[in-house]
């Protein structure tokens, strides 16, 4: 993730309530539409009889847009580096309304139409967010991919991971506290922005809320910042680095299971499962190589939770406290001494039966599974060993004293 943006050139925010709701635009080259979305708002403000204003977060706009922020009566925040989330930091930022409701100055939303947003920040809403599923989404006005695939899937994957109760995680439309979303220390400066807000809201227990909104063709004749393959990658990268259990303990878990499934079955001998397709040893080999590799993803998934943690991009949790307190460092230690030594029996029974046999050729095929298997519990042996001493080299500093 990126540094925090670089804000310039603007008045402080004012005490807690004189400004309610800020109406936050980032924008870059909008003078197309920038009019037009500015004039909405105020007139959203005007006629709910809100204390409110609209700010504009300016990323360097070259086509007079901050001119027309200025005519039109809105507060401009320069913030010098690029990037959708970078600009909305500083916009944040900025912003002087205990509540702030954001959307991209393409006239794509309707910003004169935002009772809904209001009314649940006032019921204690801290992000509220739009479905654009639910609401609406005109002829036009998003690509086909991002409807049926993008969107949909990324949402569903961030369910997934992280159980949010939000159907549309891309919704540009949205309203939050100002206070609650600046304490997550947001810092993505590209579009994964939008995805890094509502995770962690949601790690951090925010209350999250959603309501329908109406997407419409954005009123500008170039093409939108957003990229497709890049963004959506950025979101998707994101989503995988903040859940370690989906990135490596799920399906290390499957890997290690097959694999001991796979051992198991074959350590007898080989296993017909058809006429023609008969499992032997090079199934063992896989199977050997499935445990290694899951034990390993298993460890991975252990240690970037504990980082995470250490370092304050993921929460601490009991589970995971649970978990530390279970697989201390001696305790895993023994573990992979008794793999080990096991392993190192069974690779030198091995050897001194091969020896026996005058280093021939080794056609008895329970020797070499036997040689596989010992082979395999060293390996996973030190793996386990290793992996231990660099949990608590990254716990290093919140370990309790002796």
């Amino acid at each position: 993730m990126g540094q925090a943006s670089t804000v310039t050139d603007f008045p402080p925010p004012g005490p807690e309530g004189q400004v309610e709701l800020t109406i936050l635009m980032p924008c870059l080259n909008e003078a197309e539409t920038l009019a037009t979305c500015i004039r909405k708002a105020h007139a959203y403000l005007d006629g709910a009889g809100i204390q409110g204003e609209v700010l504009i977060a300016d990323n360097g706009s070259t086509d007079g847009s901050r001119a027309i922020a200025v005519e039109e009566g809105a507060r401009i925040v320069p913030v010098t580096e690029r990037g959708y989330g970078a600009a909305l930091i500083g916009g944040i930022r900025a912003a002087r309304g205990t509540y702030i409701i954001m959307g991209d100055a393409d006239d794509s939303y309707d910003f004169s139409s935002l009772d809904a947003f209001v009314s649940e920040l006032r019921d204690g809403g801290q992000l509220v967010m739009g479905n654009r599923f639910q609401g609406g989404i005109r002829k036009g006005a998003m690509p086909f991919l991002h409807r049926i695939l993008g969107n949909p899937v990324l949402s569903w994957l961030g369910r997934l991971f992280f159980r949010i109760p939000v159907g549309d995680f891309h919704c540009g439309l949205r309203g939050f506290h100002r206070d609650a979303i600046q304490a997550l220390d947001l810092s993505s400066p590209g579009m994964e922005f939008a995805s890094e807000m509502v995770v962690k809201s949601c790690i951090n227990g925010l209350e999250i809320r959603e309501v329908p909104t109406t997407l419409s063709p954005d009123g500008r004749s170039r093409a939108p910042h957003l990229k497709t393959w890049r963004d959506g990658w950025r979101h998707l990268r994101f989503l995988l680095l903040h859940s370690p259990k989906w990135l490596f303990a799920y399906p290390g878990l499957v890997v290690l299971v097959l694999g001991l499934l796979g051992t198991a079955l074959l350590m007898g001998g080989p296993v017909d499962l058809t006429r023609t397709i008969r499992l032997d040893v090079l199934t063992l080999v896989a199977s050997c190589f499935a445990m290694i590799l899951g034990t390993q993803m298993l460890m991975f998934s252990l240690l970037t939770r504990s980082y995470a943690s250490e370092v304050g991009i993921l929460p601490r949790t009991r589970k995971l406290e649970g978990v530390m307190s279970t697989f201390t460092l001696e305790r895993l230690l023994q573990l992979a001494a008794l793999l080990a030594v096991a392993g190192l029996i069974g690779a030198v029974a091995s050897f001194v039966s091969w020896a026996s046999g005058g280093f021939a050729d080794i056609t008895e095929s329970s020797r070499l599974r036997w040689f596989m298997l010992s082979l395999t519990a060293l390996t996973i042996g030190a793996q386990i060993a290793a992996s231990a001493f660099v949990a608590s080299f990254v716990r290093l500093r919140s370990a309790p004293a002796a």
